[in-house]
């Protein structure tokens, strides 16, 4: 008689490999973490040195995944521009619609820049655009696009208020909008630059330059 063969036994499956965080993590989560990425490589390395590998490995995703969601390294840092800075920018423009006294109306727009940009990362972004822009032209012109010609115009109209009601000390200031943020530009760079050996007041200082350009309304 034959012995029976033993019946065959079924392999028994792998386990399955864990899936990589990148893969589990939503699409929306997976692009704002590849916004902050590059966010901190722009800041560190400088937009011209900064390489999108070096994106891939802080955000913990492949290189191919950032071109799923941005055409190249200009196209990503557009896009910090606008989903990091324009928020503010449309705040700025709702403050400087307001109906009170322009100079309350300054002062407000004053808080928001120090909250929101100089007292965050926004104004790394702004200091990239400061120090890269003239080797990158297109940015410098998304960058003014999006947020300068829009503050600027949203200023333009409140100064041209505030000539009509006699509240500027020099109505040279509603042709020249930029005087009244160039202060905010020098605080970034100072901030930058030489904070570490002398801080600067910075709200203080743009309310210095308001002083400067606004009538004191408790004066005759």
């Amino acid at each position: 008689m034959t012995a029976r063969s033993a019946p065959a036994q079924k392999a028994t499956p792998a386990p399955a490999k864990p899936a990589k965080a990148s893969r589990r993590r939503p699409l929306p989560a997976r692009r704002e973490a590849i916004l902050a990425a590059a966010l901190e490589e722009f800041s560190a390395q400088g937009f011209s040195a900064a390489r999108l590998d070096d994106v891939a490995r802080r955000a913990g995703v492949a290189k191919g995944t950032i071109y799923l969601y941005f055409r190249d390294k200009e196209a990503l840092f557009e896009e910090l521009i606008r989903s990091v800075l324009s928020p503010v920018v449309g705040a700025m423009e709702l403050a400087l619609r307001d109906e009170r006294p322009v100079r309350q109306i300054a002062d407000s727009a004053v808080e928001i820049f120090v909250r929101e940009v100089y007292g965050t990362r926004r104004k790394d972004i702004i200091r990239l655009v400061i120090s890269e822009g003239g080797r990158f032209p297109k940015l410098a012109e998304f960058y003014h696009r999006e947020v300068l010609a829009r503050l600027f115009a949203a200023m333009q109209a409140l100064l041209r208020r505030a000539a009509e009601g006699g509240e500027l000390r020099n109505n040279a200031v509603v042709q020249f909008p930029q005087l009244i943020g160039a202060p905010a530009i020098v605080g970034i760079i100072w901030s930058g630059l030489f904070d570490r050996f002398e801080p600067l007041d910075v709200r203080g200082f743009l309310r210095a330059q308001l002083d400067l350009i606004f009538v004191d309304p408790r004066r005759p």
